[in-house]
């Protein structure tokens, strides 16, 4: 028997580090080659490793939230033949060092310190007559072995009038420890960059969706099969696109290292999508050259893939201008924080009916979404910011203009 030692790849685009996301085995594992064997994160996507080698694992060098240089040991495994470890084999003097066994995680680990009571002893029809006499069985002195409560400790604790007391809530005590590692910590990182670089400027506009709304439907019911079923968000997508081509300073990077605005010609379209893992910004690439159809369908992809881990790395990247909607539950107003380094996101609200005034006098039932957005005030004036989503507005109020 040899053993293999196996060190952290290189991940591409020149990439110095990674984090261990999740480790997929434990210490004392026999694995096959080509089985899922680590997750690791770089700040662009997460890569699953798989083992180089069937053998047995003896040491894994890392834990989830570790940030493990490209080149360093990972996995010592135990296999057949010599290896590629030139040391010799352990013996009982020298002993292979061993990390304690990691479970495999999924997202980030919970650490709990539970400090609780142990339920009280009883059989279960001592604890059936207590449910039926409203008798919290924990307040109950048992006489039985390690405090056991019997027939008669419960007949005796209600002839002391114990039916009639009062019942005590406890206190909860526990306390949850959550490592802050793999895509959350992502998230913090990217989030702290964008509220502590840029001076984010908000505006909030109502729109009247209630014309791009029948239209809407007007599609939904004469789509063909291989046609995607549209939400709302295809057509605001759409007039987003519009807006950047109106409005060029919002379709931007702002580098502040080099004092330079990079104008994309291009619209990208990240859609902040929530996942099980963490918030991720698919994103629907050259959206500038789709039609409403494809639009839809390929923004339904890539959200999709975000959800289930399976988003490439390009899925994920490239993004010039974020969409951001919490759909039924988006609230009347919400103050979206910029996607770094875009210098403009859109925030969609929830659709309510509303009693608008029409005209002079004449009210009516509207179905009224606001749009609240927030802008990088380095790039984008106030007014500019106005104007871009007053034409945003005036797009879907009139949506015939949005094919036009």
């Amino acid at each position: 028997m040899g053993q293999y030692n196996f060190k952290l790849p290189d991940l591409g685009e020149g990439i110095v580090e990674a984090e261990i996301a999740a480790l997929h085995v434990k210490v004392g594992d026999r694995v096959a080659e080509d089985q899922p064997l680590i997750d690791m994160m770089t700040d662009k996507a997460t890569v699953e490793i798989p083992s180089p080698v069937t053998g047995k694992i003896l040491t894994i060098s890392g834990n989830p939230g570790d940030m493990v240089r490209v080149g360093s040991d990972m996995v010592t495994f135990e296999v057949d033949g010599t290896g590629n470890d030139v040391a010799a084999e352990p013996t009982e003097a020298e002993p292979v060092a061993e990390i304690p066994t990691v479970a495999p995680v999924i997202t980030a680990p919970v650490v709990e310190k539970l400090l609780t009571n142990d339920k009280p002893l009883a059989s279960p029809s001592v604890r059936r007559q207590a449910l039926e006499e409203d008798i919290d069985l924990s307040r109950v002195p048992g006489s039985g072995p390690a405090g056991r409560i019997s027939h008669r400790d419960l007949e005796d604790f209600i002839a002391a009038g114990g039916r009639i007391a009062a019942p005590q809530k406890q206190k909860h005590t526990a306390i949850e420890e959550i490592p802050v590692i793999g895509i959350r910590r992502k998230i913090a990182e990217r989030m702290e960059l964008s509220k502590r670089s840029i001076p984010h400027y908000s505006y909030v506009e109502e729109v009247d969706v209630t014309e791009v709304e029948k239209l809407r439907h007007f599609l939904n019911e004469n789509r063909t099969e291989d046609q995607p079923k549209l939400s709302i968000l295809p057509l605001i997508m759409l007039a987003t696109v519009k807006g950047m081509e109106k409005f060029p300073e919002c379709n931007s990077h702002y580098d502040p290292d080099h004092s330079l605005i990079r104008r994309f010609s291009g619209v990208h379209l990240g859609i902040a999508t929530q996942t099980p893992n963490g918030l991720m910004v698919p994103v629907v690439g050259h959206a500038e050259a789709r039609d409403i159809w494809d639009m839809a369908a390929e923004m339904q992809r890539v959200t999709a893939a975000g959800r289930t881990g399976k988003a490439a790395r390009d899925d994920l990247t490239g993004s010039t201008v974020t969409i951001t909607s919490l759909g039924k539950i988006g609230g009347i107003v919400t103050t979206p924080v910029i996607n770094y380094p875009e210098v403009c996101i859109i925030g969609v609200n929830k659709i309510v009916p509303r009693p608008m005034v029409i005209g002079d006098s004449n009210i009516q039932i509207r179905q009224m979404m606001n749009l609240s957005s927030s802008f990088d005030h380095r790039v984008v004036d106030g007014y500019v910011a106005a104007e871009l989503i007053q034409y945003i507005k005036g797009l879907l109020e009139q949506p015939a203009t949005l094919f036009m």
